[in-house]
């Protein structure tokens, strides 16, 4: 269960770029209320490889 259920990213048939990942799931965040977890979402998703940006996303956020 991610920590933000009510929020839903689009990733698959979207551009996979890990910026594009990135902004996405920043705006999402913002849209949904929760511009708290910004920060903290990003440094944790930069922390690392794609694997982990894409592992960090879906501990965060509802990946559809």
């Amino acid at each position: 269960m991610p920590k933000y259920p009510d929020v839903k990213v689009q990733l698959v048939g979207n551009d996979g770029n890990a910026f594009a990942i990135l902004g996405r799931v920043r705006s999402a965040l913002k849209r949904a209320g929760h511009a708290e977890a910004v920060e903290e979402y990003s440094k944790e998703a930069t922390s690392g490889d794609y694997d982990n940006l894409l592992a960090v996303t879906m501990d965060y956020v509802d990946v559809e």
